[in-house]
C-alpha cells in the first residue's frame, strides 16, 4: 500500500508525520473521505470544496486543489481496487505542545483503504449526547472526532452501526458520520444546515436528486417516522431498520427504495456531479 505524505508516494510501512503535529495533539485537522470505484472518484470537486470550506472554518490556508487531486490520482494508481475509500487528511502541520498553531505549514496526507458495499438495511441507535449547533467547529468536517468515535463504540455494542444525534435546542442532526431523513406521510425530509449537521456531499445530492424538503424536526420524529435512512459516502443511501428498540417493518419502504434507486442510477451516470 502505498500512501501520499507531503509531497510525495511513500509506502505505508515508511509514511511518517511529526508526532508534533497539530492533527495529533490537539485535533488541528480537517479530513474528507472520498468513495472510489475501480480507481475513479466520486464526486472529487464537491469534497474538495468542502475541504476548502472546513479549512477556512478552522483557520488553516486554502488547500492546494491541483496538489490534492494529484495525490489522490498517485494514490488511486498506486493502489487499484475494486472498491476503496480515499481519505484526504489537511492539518496545521508541526506545532508547539498546545493549542498555538506552529510556522512550518499544513501536512497533507491522502490514504486509500479497500472496503466493500454496504448492506441495504442497518440498525441505529439514540444516544444522550448532543451536536453543539452553535459551537466553533459546527459543520466543519474536522479530526476532532472524539464525541463520534464514543458514540459509535455504544452503537457497536447495541448490534448498531450507527448512533444519531440530537442538538441542543432537541432538534434532530445528524449521525457520527452520515445524515439522517425521514418519511413521514409518504414526503421526504432532512435536518436543515442550521441544525448545525455536516453539509454531506451525498446529503445535498439526494436532497437535489430525490426532492427532500430540509425542516427543523424535534428528535422524537425518529419514534413515528414511517422510514428512515442514511446518507454518507461510503453508505449511499443506506435504510434504517431497526431504531434502538424499535423495528421499522419492511424496511427499505417505497420512498427509501425509490431514493436508492435515483441515486444509484444517478451516480453511474455522472462520477463527477455539480454541487446542486
Amino acid at each position: 500500500m502505498k500512501l501520499w505524505v507531503n509531497g510525495a508516494l511513500t509506502e505505508a510501512d515508511d509514511a511518517r508525520v511529526s508526532v508534533f503535529d497539530h492533527g495529533l495533539t490537539v485535533g488541528d485537522g480537517i479530513f474528507e473521505t472520498v468513495k472510489a470505484v475501480h480507481g475513479q472518484p466520486f464526486a472529487l470537486t464537491q469534497h474538495l470544496d468542502r475541504l476548502t470550506r472546513s479549512a477556512r472554518g478552522l483557520g488553516l490556508p486554502d488547500p492546494d486543489h491541483d496538489e490534492v487531486g494529484h495525490a489522490c490520482a498517485a494514490v488511486l494508481e498506486a493502489n487499484p481496487m475494486a472498491l476503496g475509500r480515499l481519505r484526504i487528511t489537511y492539518t496545521g502541520g508541526t506545532s508547539p505542545l498546545g493549542s498555538d498553531r506552529g510556522t512550518e505549514g499544513p501536512t497533507l496526507v491522502v490514504a486509500l483503504g479497500e472496503t466493500e458495499r454496504r448492506p441495504d438495511t442497518t440498525a441505529v441507535i439514540t444516544v444522550p449526547w448532543t451536536r453543539n449547533e452553535r459551537g466553533a467547529l459546527a459543520g466543519l468536517k474536522t479530526t476532532s472526532y472524539g464525541e463520534n468515535v464514543v458514540a459509535l463504540a455504544r452503537a457497536s455494542e447495541q448490534g448498531a452501526s450507527e448512533a444519531l444525534f440530537a442538538n441542543t435546542v432537541g432538534q434532530l442532526c445528524e449521525g457520527t458520520g452520515s445524515n439522517v431523513f425521514v418519511v413521514l406521510d409518504g414526503e421526504l425530509y432532512t435536518p436543515p444546515l442550521s441544525s448545525g449537521c455536516l453539509a454531506g456531499i451525498t446529503r445535498a445530492l439526494t436532497v437535489e436528486w430525490a426532492g427532500a424538503r430540509e425542516t427543523d424536526m424535534p428528535f422524537d420524529v425518529l419514534d413515528r417516522a414511517d422510514e428512515v435512512f442514511l446518507t454518507s459516502t461510503l453508505r449511499d443511501v443506506q435504510a434504517v431498520g431497526r431504531i434502538d428498540g424499535r423495528e421499522l417493518a419492511h424496511a427499505p419502504g417505497p420512498v427509501t427504495a425509490k431514493a436508492m434507486r435515483i441515486f444509484e442510477e444517478r451516480a453511474a451516470a455522472d462520477s463527477d456531479p455539480k454541487a446542486p
